[in-house]
This record gives C-alpha cells, structure tokens and sequence, in this order.
C-alpha cells in the first residue's frame, strides 16, 4: 500500500508551502482575521502538541526529532505491509506520516515547529497548530474509524 504515499507528500508539501508562506509574510506573533472564531497567528512552537514541555530548556527538540524518526519508520513499515483492502487505515497512516515529517523539518531545520492557525471562541483560543497538526489529526480520527469497523469491507471483518 505504498502508493499511498502520494498523500504523505501532498501533507508535506502543503504544510511546508503554508509555513513559508507564513513566515515570510508575517512578524512573529501577528494575528490577522480570516473568519469569526479563527484567525492567522505565527507563533514558534519549540514543544510537542499543546506545547508541552516547550520550556524544557532545549533538549527536547533532539527528543521529538528521534521520535518523529522513528514513528515515521513504523508507519512507513506498516503502511508496506498492509493488504490491498486496507485502504482507510492507508490513508490514516499516510496523513500522520506526513504530518509527523512536515513537523520533524520544522524541528531539524528551526528547532520549533511553525504554528499558524489560531482557533478561538470570545477570549478562550485553542492552541495554534499547522497543516501538519490537522493531518495527523485527521489520520489518527481515521485510524478509529477504521478500528470500529468502518471503511472495512463486509467480508474482511
């Protein structure tokens, strides 16, 4: 089910235009308005989801640099071995693949992962995140689907 992989490039290449796009368009910090409740706000990301452990003092960058590596080798992995009906959890794979290398260049080439899009309701905002952020969310969203059957054809449950 490698040629899936066209999907994990499409997520690469369309986080990695948007977050050039971003950074040489924007300060850093600056919001503009798109739409009620969701705005463009370029902010450096130097943790994991939801920043966390974005004030660790450095070390982890090298720490989710290694696990985007090795994350993304199991899935390259599972992704081959998958049979030909498997295609919903194909494509789940292939968007986190691409997503979690889209974030890995960020972190190899800055040392932060460039967030952008900034959803909010009145005072309270999600945290930002990126194109890549959403395909990983949409893959994992996905990978549940399938894990409940969905996507499966009737004769392979």
């Amino acid at each position: 089910m490698l040629k899936w992989l066209w999907l994990s490039v499409l997520a690469l290449l369309l986080d990695q235009g948007s977050k050039l796009w971003v950074a040489g368009s924007m300060r850093l910090y600056e919001s503009i308005a798109v739409f009620p409740y969701f705005n463009l706000t370029y902010v450096h990301n130097t943790g994991a989801a939801f920043s966390l452990l974005s004030e660790a003092g450095g070390w982890q960058r090298w720490f989710f640099a290694a696990l985007a590596v090795v994350i993304s080798t199991a899935l390259t992995i599972w992704l081959a071995r998958l049979k030909r009906h498997e295609t919903l959890l194909a494509i789940a794979l292939a968007l986190v693949l691409g997503g979690a290398l889209g974030n890995l260049i960020d972190r190899l080439v800055y040392g932060y992962v460039i967030d952008f899009l900034d959803v909010y309701y009145r005072q309270w905002h999600w945290p930002a995140f990126n194109i890549a952020d959403s395909a990983i969310t949409l893959g994992v969203f996905l990978m549940l689907l399938e894990s409940f059957g969905i996507g499966r054809q009737k004769d392979q449950k």
